[in-house]
């Protein structure tokens, strides 16, 4: 039948669960179904840790379900869904949680099958175990209760919500309530009457698994006080049972280096996940947000030219690169020229490497060279003064970089004679996601973001075009250098500057502020 359907023309659909918020959770399957489908229809309850991961050419479709306010109504998403598959396409369906746990996943496939469309389910952690595990409180434990119950306390279409309070009580185990904060009064009324004891412990656990995730923990008699004081809202669960009274001894997350905290990384897509897993290491929610990325410039004249060149001229001559981008598009333009390094090695001029800092010397280290010189400082200005002192005079010098290479690198090399050929590799260009801006912004501005991670001049300026119209005072930028915190003042924001200009200087300079909340 599948094969029947694709020569028609059909895609098809996966349903998947995206988890409750922490990317950590989210699976493998799914994960590469974010990066390989062709539209992405999904919830507003999708944290944007994860939604950040959808690439920008993927056509993205909210459908904005969420309890008590549903942007599409289901069957419009249902539509959506067999209208996108009819097309050709791979369609996602990505959903909070686990698609068939209480996320009306049935219903969607039920209108799969009527149009004969090809699916998947992929199964997601769904939020009635993991958001307690988060908030230290086993469903289940051997000595205190062997069984857990999911519940759902959003109610019907007509507004009734019928729930057997009498045989809850009975089972005698964990109770989980989903959707069910608006009527939090009224499911601990049925629980008492049903003859549930007022001293039963209880829990109201917000946000679970998120770096805003919080806790209130109570019994029967007061839980319901605790959740109004403590100004709960959804997306929450409500747990009731003995088990709630480990939450206290159990808790770990938020213990956590970095427990608690969220961040936003700017930097191009091949290079943030750097960072990025670092800070979740550490406990950090970390949204990527790439303002800007590399386009390797080609046909490249100069290039050619100065592989024509380098090794011929002199004694001593030095290759100069200032990022791992620029080694990467150095060593991917020698393969498609089909040349390797010996080509330049061969000649008559001893190479020597200079890198701009540790990350750029790794970079080269697993190409299989060791850098001669790399700087103290990990700036453009400071490579320049070193390689003027430790180049040979009248040494040849080419630089391997970004087009809009900081001016600082060359007038050192020029005032001690050097013979300097400055290449550019590629550009960098503003990434603008505007599928984003809003929910971004609008997390900014209420401060669930403590910081924004800069990593070059180029990437602020790409994240203030990004971000157009947003308050840039109230950002708290932390900066790998001094230059790009300059760039970062020009807009008003806060700036932490990282004593060594290196991923781990940031990572240092984030635990100090940041960290052991």
């Amino acid at each position: 039948m599948e094969k029947e359907l694709e020569q028609a023309g059909f895609g098809k659909v996966w349903l998947a669960g995206a988890g409750p918020g922490d990317i950590g959770l989210l699976t493998v399957k799914t994960a590469q179904l974010i990066k390989e489908a062709d539209v992405i229809v999904y919830d507003a309850l999708i944290s944007a840790e994860i939604l950040t991961q959808i690439p920008a050419q993927t056509e993205k479709i909210h459908v904005g379900k969420r309890s008590g306010n549903h942007l599409v109504p289901q069957e419009e998403i249902s539509r959506i869904l067999v209208r996108e598959a009819k097309k050709g396409k791979k369609v996602l369906r990505l959903k909070g949680g686990d698609p068939f746990v209480f996320g009306r996943g049935g219903e969607e496939v039920e209108a799969l099958v009527r149009e004969q469309i090809p699916f998947e389910v992929v199964p997601g952690v769904t939020s009635c175990t993991a958001v307690p595990a988060y908030g230290g409180i086993p469903v289940t434990h051997r000595d205190w209760t062997s069984s857990f119950h999911v519940i759902t306390g959003h109610a019907r279409k007509d507004g009734s919500c019928r729930i057997d309070f009498p045989s809850l009580v009975r089972l005698d185990g964990t109770l989980i309530f989903l959707m069910g904060m608006a009527r939090l009064g009224w499911i601990v009324k049925g629980l008492l009457e049903a003859g549930m004891k007022e001293s039963m412990p209880a829990a109201v656990l917000e946000k679970g698994t998120t770096a805003k995730q919080r806790r209130v923990i109570g019994t029967l008699q007061d839980i319901e006080k605790k959740a109004r004081q403590a100004e709960i809202q959804p997306p929450a669960i409500i747990l009731v049972g003995a088990v709630c009274s480990f939450s206290s001894a159990f808790t770990w997350a938020e213990k956590r280096s970095l427990g608690g905290r969220q961040f936003l990384t700017t930097r191009p897509v091949q290079n943030s996940s750097i960072l990025a897993k670092r800070l979740r290491d550490l406990g950090a929610q970390v949204i990527e947000l790439p303002a800007i990325r590399t386009e390797e410039i080609s046909p490249n004249e100069a290039f050619d030219c100065a592989l024509q060149k380098t090794g011929t001229r002199g004694d001593e001559e030095w290759m100069v690169f200032t990022s791992p981008v620029g080694v990467s598009a150095f060593f991917a333009q020698l393969r498609k020229r089909k040349m390797d390094i010996r080509t330049l090695l061969c000649r008559r001029s001893q190479i020597k490497i200079a890198a701009i800092g540790s990350a750029t010397a790794a970079a080269l280290c697993e190409a299989g060279f060791f850098a001669d010189l790399v700087p103290k400082m990990y700036n453009a200005e400071e490579l320049g003064r070193m390689l003027a002192k430790q180049a040979k005079p009248g040494s040849h010098i080419t630089i391997f970089r970004a087009k809009e290479g900081s001016p600082l690198l060359v007038p050192p090399l020029h005032e001690a004679g050097l013979f300097v050929e400055d290449v550019a590799l590629y550009r960098t260009c503003i990434q603008k996601e505007e599928a984003w801006k809003e929910k971004i912004g609008s997390m900014l501005e209420n401060g669930e973001i403590d910081a924004v991670t800069f990593t070059s001049a180029s990437t602020v300026k790409g994240f203030v075009k990004a971000m157009e119209g947003l308050s840039f005072s109230r950002i708290q930028a932390v900066c790998i250098g001094e230059q790009t915190a300059q760039e970062a003042r020009k807009y008003g924001m806060q700036t932490e500057v990282a004593a060594v200009a290196s991923m781990d200087g940031m990572e240092e300079l984030i635990l100090q502020k940041y960290g052991g909340r």
